[in-house]
């Protein structure tokens, strides 16, 4: 249990097997795919303590309305626990247009603009799905040998692996078929897709640094921020020494720009 082994900074994996351990076991079910996604997405090792609003609020920027239910259970579990200083729950919406967003996507209407390095992590993260199929697949044969299928549940979370997995390829694909690889822009002055941005927090003064990207490469606790969320738009086309004023759920809050660094050709990063 969480609450035993490291009660003031628990991880996020910790703390999800400490909520969904008291959960009854019909609404463990229901929850846990949803909990285990959002703490892949965060970062199993991380601490609790280290998620801020962005993660958050940018995290539902991938989901659909019924994932929000759940994951503001576990929000709020973390804060009632005080394994966050912060009320994050507030700060979880999923986007009204996502799945006419996913579906866009998905019939490959809307090009990608990925960097390279973006690019190639997806590539490989293609082959690796690929080659899960045949484990997937063995799972789900073995599950099925279990002749009893009302109470069968690791047939039924094979299924439900192969299904996210099958999903996940065709995501890939199309995005990568469409995908446009990011070039060197000739502005330097201002922030753009691409660039590393070194924000300052003007209530806390805590500093944080965010690369701009397209929405499918996201993953703020990863460093990456969409262009698409508040934040990145709050951010694109402004100077170095700008204050920006993002309006989240929870509120609004104001950074300062510190710095921009900017993306060469060869993947590296150099300031402005």
């Amino acid at each position: 249990m969480v609450e035993q082994t490291s009660e003031h900074n628990p991880t996020l994996a910790e703390a999800a097997d400490a909520f969904l351990s008291n959960l009854p076991p019909e609404e463990r079910v229901k929850t846990q795919a949803e909990i285990s996604k959002f703490v892949r997405w965060l970062g199993l090792s991380r601490q609790v303590k280290d998620v801020s609003p962005v993660d958050v609020a940018s995290y539902g920027e991938h989901i659909i309305p019924s994932a929000v239910k759940p994951l503001r259970s576990f929000l709020t579990y973390i804060r009632k626990k005080k394994f966050s200083s912060i009320s994050l729950a507030p700060h979880l919406r999923a986007k009204k247009t996502y799945s006419k967003t996913v579906a866009v996507w998905q019939s490959g209407q809307v090009q990608a603009t990925l960097t390279a390095q973006g690019y190639a992590k997806l590539e490989k993260e293609l082959a690796t799905l690929k080659n899960q199929r045949y484990q997937v697949t063995e799972e789900i044969q073995k599950a099925a040998a279990d002749k009893d299928f009302r109470e069968n549940a690791p047939l039924a979370a094979a299924r439900e692996r192969k299904a996210h997995l099958e999903g996940r390829i065709k995501e890939i694909e199309s995005t990568l078929n469409q995908a446009k690889i990011m070039g060197e822009g000739q502005d330097t002055s201002r922030a753009k897709f691409g660039d590393t941005v070194v924000l300052r927090d003007l209530s806390s003064g805590k500093e944080s640094s965010y690369t701009l990207v397209d929405p499918r490469e996201a993953n703020p606790a990863k460093g990456k921020l969409s262009v698409a969320s508040p934040m990145g738009k709050a951010i694109l086309d402004k100077e170095k020494g700008q204050t920006i004023e993002v309006v989240a759920p929870a509120g609004t809050f104001c950074c300062r720009i510190e710095d921009i660094l900017v993306l060469s050709t060869k993947g590296q990063v150099s300031p402005q």
